[in-house]
Protein backbone atom coordinates (compact mmCIF):
# COMPACT_ATOMS: atom_id res chain seq x y z
CA UNK A 1 0.00 0.00 0.00
CA UNK A 2 2.76 2.41 1.00
CA UNK A 3 4.81 1.49 -2.07
CA UNK A 4 1.80 2.12 -4.31
CA UNK A 5 1.19 5.53 -2.73
CA UNK A 6 4.86 6.49 -3.12
CA UNK A 7 4.76 5.40 -6.74
CA UNK A 8 1.69 7.55 -7.36
CA UNK A 9 3.28 10.55 -5.67
CA UNK A 10 6.45 10.06 -7.69
CA UNK A 11 4.50 10.00 -10.94
CA UNK A 12 2.61 13.12 -9.95
CA UNK A 13 5.83 14.89 -9.01
CA UNK A 14 7.57 14.14 -12.30
CA UNK A 15 4.42 15.01 -14.25
CA UNK A 16 4.24 18.40 -12.56
CA UNK A 17 7.97 18.91 -13.01
CA UNK A 18 7.69 18.13 -16.71
CA UNK A 19 4.75 20.49 -17.05
CA UNK A 20 6.68 23.26 -15.32
CA UNK A 21 9.72 22.77 -17.56
CA UNK A 22 7.65 22.88 -20.74
CA UNK A 23 5.55 25.84 -19.56
CA UNK A 24 8.60 27.87 -18.51
CA UNK A 25 10.30 27.24 -21.85
CA UNK A 26 7.19 28.36 -23.75
CA UNK A 27 6.95 31.44 -21.50
CA UNK A 28 10.57 32.39 -22.19
CA UNK A 29 10.25 31.83 -25.94
CA UNK A 30 7.09 33.95 -26.05
CA UNK A 31 8.96 36.91 -24.55
CA UNK A 32 11.69 36.48 -27.10
CA UNK A 33 9.24 38.00 -29.58
CA UNK A 34 6.62 39.82 -27.49
CA UNK A 35 6.96 42.79 -25.12
CA UNK A 36 6.53 41.95 -21.45
CA UNK A 37 3.08 43.36 -20.60
CA UNK A 38 3.22 42.99 -16.81
CA UNK A 39 5.53 41.85 -14.04
CA UNK A 40 4.80 40.76 -10.48
CA UNK A 41 5.95 44.16 -9.21
CA UNK A 42 3.71 46.05 -11.63
CA UNK A 43 0.73 43.87 -10.69
CA UNK A 44 1.42 44.47 -7.00
CA UNK A 45 1.47 48.24 -7.48
CA UNK A 46 -1.73 48.13 -9.53
CA UNK A 47 -3.49 46.11 -6.84
CA UNK A 48 -2.28 48.62 -4.24
CA UNK A 49 -3.96 51.39 -6.23
CA UNK A 50 -0.78 52.98 -7.58
CA UNK A 51 -0.70 54.44 -11.09
CA UNK A 52 1.82 52.31 -13.01
CA UNK A 53 3.94 54.06 -15.63
CA UNK A 54 5.34 51.61 -18.16
CA UNK A 55 6.23 52.27 -21.79
CA UNK A 56 7.94 49.66 -23.97
CA UNK A 57 10.78 50.88 -26.19
CA UNK A 58 13.12 48.71 -28.35
CA UNK A 59 16.79 48.73 -27.43
CA UNK A 60 17.59 50.27 -30.82
CA UNK A 61 15.43 53.27 -29.88
CA UNK A 62 17.34 53.93 -26.64
CA UNK A 63 20.39 56.08 -26.12
CA UNK A 64 23.46 53.83 -26.18
CA UNK A 65 24.63 55.62 -23.05
CA UNK A 66 21.92 53.81 -21.10
CA UNK A 67 22.97 50.16 -21.52
CA UNK A 68 26.57 51.30 -21.24
CA UNK A 69 25.79 52.94 -17.90
CA UNK A 70 24.07 49.79 -16.64
CA UNK A 71 26.93 47.56 -17.77
CA UNK A 72 29.51 49.89 -16.26
CA UNK A 73 27.70 50.12 -12.95
CA UNK A 74 26.20 46.66 -12.46
CA UNK A 75 27.72 44.01 -14.70
CA UNK A 76 31.00 44.76 -16.49
CA UNK A 77 31.20 41.14 -17.69
CA UNK A 78 27.68 41.08 -19.13
CA UNK A 79 28.82 40.32 -22.67
CA UNK A 80 31.22 37.60 -21.53
CA UNK A 81 29.47 35.47 -18.92
CA UNK A 82 26.77 32.87 -19.44
CA UNK A 83 24.31 34.45 -17.06
CA UNK A 84 26.32 34.01 -13.85
CA UNK A 85 29.44 35.95 -12.88
CA UNK A 86 31.00 33.42 -10.52
CA UNK A 87 33.89 35.67 -9.51
CA UNK A 88 31.54 38.50 -8.58
CA UNK A 89 29.38 36.07 -6.62
CA UNK A 90 32.42 34.78 -4.72
CA UNK A 91 33.56 38.32 -3.97
CA UNK A 92 30.08 39.26 -2.71
CA UNK A 93 29.95 36.15 -0.52
CA UNK A 94 33.38 36.94 0.98
CA UNK A 95 32.42 40.55 1.68
CA UNK A 96 29.15 39.55 3.30
CA UNK A 97 30.86 36.86 5.38
CA UNK A 98 33.45 39.35 6.62
CA UNK A 99 30.67 41.62 7.86
CA UNK A 100 31.20 44.37 5.32
CA UNK A 101 28.32 46.27 3.72
CA UNK A 102 25.95 43.71 2.22
CA UNK A 103 26.34 43.38 -1.52
CA UNK A 104 24.96 41.12 -4.20
CA UNK A 105 26.62 39.33 -7.07
CA UNK A 106 23.62 39.21 -9.39
CA UNK A 107 24.18 39.81 -13.09
CA UNK A 108 21.86 41.78 -15.35
CA UNK A 109 20.66 38.42 -16.69
CA UNK A 110 19.72 37.26 -13.19
CA UNK A 111 17.98 40.53 -12.45
CA UNK A 112 16.04 40.33 -15.72
CA UNK A 113 14.94 36.78 -14.92
CA UNK A 114 13.82 37.79 -11.43
CA UNK A 115 12.01 40.94 -12.57
CA UNK A 116 10.11 39.25 -15.41
CA UNK A 117 9.22 35.84 -14.01
CA UNK A 118 9.49 35.92 -10.21
CA UNK A 119 8.65 37.75 -7.01
CA UNK A 120 11.10 40.03 -5.14
CA UNK A 121 11.28 38.40 -1.69
CA UNK A 122 14.41 36.37 -1.05
CA UNK A 123 14.17 32.63 -0.50
CA UNK A 124 16.00 29.50 -1.58
CA UNK A 125 13.07 28.59 -3.82
CA UNK A 126 13.15 31.92 -5.60
CA UNK A 127 16.93 31.79 -6.03
CA UNK A 128 16.65 28.31 -7.52
CA UNK A 129 13.96 29.42 -9.96
CA UNK A 130 16.01 32.52 -10.75
CA UNK A 131 18.95 30.31 -11.76
CA UNK A 132 16.66 28.20 -13.95
CA UNK A 133 15.12 31.17 -15.75
CA UNK A 134 18.53 32.85 -16.09
CA UNK A 135 19.86 29.83 -17.94
CA UNK A 136 16.76 29.75 -20.14
CA UNK A 137 16.92 33.41 -21.16
CA UNK A 138 20.64 33.21 -21.91
CA UNK A 139 19.83 30.40 -24.36
CA UNK A 140 16.48 31.65 -25.62
CA UNK A 141 16.90 35.41 -25.74
CA UNK A 142 20.54 36.31 -26.22
CA UNK A 143 22.32 39.32 -24.77
CA UNK A 144 20.63 42.12 -26.71
CA UNK A 145 17.14 40.89 -25.85
CA UNK A 146 18.07 40.37 -22.19
CA UNK A 147 19.29 43.97 -21.99
CA UNK A 148 16.25 45.26 -23.86
CA UNK A 149 13.82 43.53 -21.51
CA UNK A 150 15.77 44.47 -18.39
CA UNK A 151 15.77 48.15 -19.34
CA UNK A 152 12.03 48.00 -20.07
CA UNK A 153 10.86 46.39 -16.82
CA UNK A 154 13.32 47.52 -14.14
CA UNK A 155 11.70 49.42 -11.28
CA UNK A 156 12.76 53.08 -11.31
CA UNK A 157 10.66 54.58 -8.55
CA UNK A 158 7.18 54.24 -7.04
CA UNK A 159 5.02 52.93 -9.88
CA UNK A 160 7.67 53.74 -12.50
CA UNK A 161 8.93 50.84 -14.61
CA UNK A 162 11.40 50.87 -17.46
CA UNK A 163 13.89 53.47 -18.58
CA UNK A 164 11.52 55.05 -21.10
CA UNK A 165 9.03 55.95 -18.38
CA UNK A 166 11.85 57.04 -16.08
CA UNK A 167 13.34 59.31 -18.76
CA UNK A 168 10.03 61.04 -19.27
CA UNK A 169 9.20 61.23 -15.57
CA UNK A 170 12.52 62.55 -14.30
CA UNK A 171 13.91 64.50 -17.26
CA UNK A 172 10.90 65.18 -19.49
CA UNK A 173 12.65 63.64 -22.46
CA UNK A 174 12.52 60.48 -24.56
CA UNK A 175 14.87 57.62 -23.83
CA UNK A 176 16.71 58.00 -27.15
CA UNK A 177 17.82 61.52 -26.19
CA UNK A 178 19.33 60.67 -22.81
CA UNK A 179 22.81 62.08 -22.30
CA UNK A 180 25.53 60.04 -20.57
CA UNK A 181 25.04 62.23 -17.48
CA UNK A 182 21.29 61.54 -17.40
CA UNK A 183 21.79 57.82 -18.05
CA UNK A 184 24.27 57.71 -15.17
CA UNK A 185 21.82 59.48 -12.84
CA UNK A 186 19.11 56.96 -13.63
CA UNK A 187 21.45 54.02 -13.14
CA UNK A 188 22.80 55.40 -9.87
CA UNK A 189 19.53 54.71 -8.01
CA UNK A 190 19.74 50.97 -8.78
CA UNK A 191 19.26 48.55 -7.12
CA UNK A 192 17.37 50.69 -4.58
CA UNK A 193 15.03 52.87 -6.65
CA UNK A 194 12.66 53.51 -3.74
CA UNK A 195 15.31 54.56 -1.21
CA UNK A 196 17.41 56.56 -3.68
CA UNK A 197 16.20 59.55 -5.70
CA UNK A 198 16.91 60.80 -9.20
CA UNK A 199 15.24 64.17 -8.73
CA UNK A 200 16.72 64.83 -5.26
CA UNK A 201 19.89 62.70 -5.14
CA UNK A 202 21.96 62.46 -2.01
CA UNK A 203 25.67 63.29 -2.06
CA UNK A 204 26.41 59.56 -2.23
CA UNK A 205 24.14 59.08 -5.26
CA UNK A 206 25.63 62.14 -6.99
CA UNK A 207 29.16 60.83 -6.50
CA UNK A 208 28.13 57.40 -7.72
CA UNK A 209 26.47 58.94 -10.79
CA UNK A 210 29.68 60.77 -11.66
CA UNK A 211 31.63 57.52 -11.46
CA UNK A 212 29.08 55.77 -13.66
CA UNK A 213 29.27 58.58 -16.23
CA UNK A 214 33.01 57.99 -16.53
CA UNK A 215 32.40 54.26 -16.95
CA UNK A 216 30.03 54.94 -19.87
CA UNK A 217 32.99 56.25 -21.86
CA UNK A 218 35.15 53.29 -20.82
CA UNK A 219 32.50 50.76 -21.91
CA UNK A 220 32.21 52.52 -25.27
CA UNK A 221 35.96 52.90 -25.84
CA UNK A 222 36.79 49.31 -24.91
CA UNK A 223 33.80 47.77 -26.72
CA UNK A 224 32.55 46.07 -23.57
CA UNK A 225 29.01 46.38 -24.91
CA UNK A 226 29.78 44.90 -28.35
CA UNK A 227 27.39 41.97 -27.84
CA UNK A 228 24.44 44.39 -27.93
CA UNK A 229 25.06 45.80 -31.38
CA UNK A 230 25.80 42.77 -33.57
Amino acid sequence: MIARALGLLTRWFFSLLGLFIVASMVWVLAYRLLPVPMTWMMARDSLDGKAVQHTWVPLTAMSRALPRAVIGAEDANFCYHGGFDWEAMKAAARANYQGKKLRGGSTISQQAAKNVFLWPERSYLRKGLEAWFTALIEIGWGKARIMEIYLNVVEMGPGIYGMASASQHYFGTTVDKLSPKQAARLTAILPQPIKRSVSKPSKTVRRYARRIEKRVAVVADEGIDACLWK
